[in-house]
């Protein structure tokens, strides 16, 4: 007789999985191997064949604690090579099964599969994943979309999709029963919307911050002002100290992008000093003469 890891068989690493994991990993493996998406494929019929017979195994507490007692022996311990018992094509479970069941439950177990086999199990369509660029103004405000994705069938296939108001970057739209359809009767699959939010000129979108330009003059970054700022939907004020550097941020609280628990992420100001390229007489003349007087080296400054 050769030893036939059943752990192996359903992808599970070892003999600790619980009840649940060794559910879930049976229902991936019977779905991937399933003789009605491997149509004429032989090698995934018999895969499929010992993922019923480990499963049957593994489910049932007194064979399975019969079984890792043999486990242990085989790969826990010995950590020995092993090779899958070849089957007989008339044989539905193999005569390692029979060790937990008998002939008598393999015999049933037999009829049962060979009913499955005809009574076709209903398989769940799989999901598709797309993703749309949004601009900055359509995400904060929210929007009806109109889409056009190329189906299976290389048909295009018009969508319409609600995006709601203040969704966030990268946040995924579910449209149920749009992905593949599915198998035997089975629910078609859902199809998963990406929204990429793109900056615009005025913005630029980090976390829950909007940051923006403020573009001030020389004698404002030196005298300090009270300066207009747009936000996204109305218009702010912020305060520029006497001082103030080009470079500096300047944060208005609640004035950025929705956080979605109904606060809003800051505004956030960029100072650029901004030199005017033509001056009138008396302009160039107070320039002159503040360069006269004024002791202030930037590049010595300290």
């Amino acid at each position: 007789m050769i030893f036939k890891d059943y752990y192996k068989i359903l992808e599970l690493e070892n003999n600790k999985a619980t009840v649940d994991e060794i559910k879930v990993a049976y229902r991936e493996q019977a779905k991937k191997y399933h003789p009605d998406v491997n149509v004429g494929n032989k090698d995934a019929e018999e895969r499929f064949k010992d993922i019923n017979e480990a499963y049957r195994v593994l489910s049932e507490s007194v064979s399975r604690r019969k079984y890792d007692r043999m486990w242990n022996n085989y790969i826990g311990k010995k950590k020995a090579k092993y090779e899958e018992s070849s089957r007989e094509k008339t044989s539905i479970f193999s005569d390692f099964f029979n060790i937990f069941f008998g002939t008598t439950e393999n015999k049933k177990m037999e009829a049962k599969t060979k009913t499955s086999k005809n009574e076709k199990t209903p398989i769940k369509g799989e999901n598709i994943d797309t993703e749309i660029d949004v601009s900055l103004n359509d995400a904060f405000y929210g929007l009806d979309k109109k889409i056009s994705l190329r189906t299976v069938n290389g048909r295009m296939k018009n969508f319409d999709v609600k995006i709601p108001a203040g969704i966030q970057n990268h946040e995924k739209i579910r449209l149920m029963g749009q992905g593949k359809p599915g198998v035997n009767g089975g629910r078609s699959g859902d199809l998963f919307i990406k929204i990429n939010i793109k900056d615009n000129p005025e913005f630029k979108l980090i976390g829950y911050d909007l940051y923006s330009n403020l573009l001030i003059t020389p004698w404002e970054a030196v005298l300090g002002t009270k300066a207009s700022l747009r936000s996204i939907d109305e218009e702010a004020s912020v305060i520029v100290p006497k001082g103030t550097q080009s470079g500096e941020l300047l944060r208005i609280q609640g004035k950025g992008y929705k956080d979605g628990k109904g606060g809003r992420g800051d505004l956030v100001a960029e100072v650029k000093i901004v030199i005017p390229k033509t001056m009138n007489d008396k302009e160039k003349e107070l320039f002159q003469e503040l360069s006269q007087v004024s002791k202030f080296d930037p590049r010595n400054a300290v």
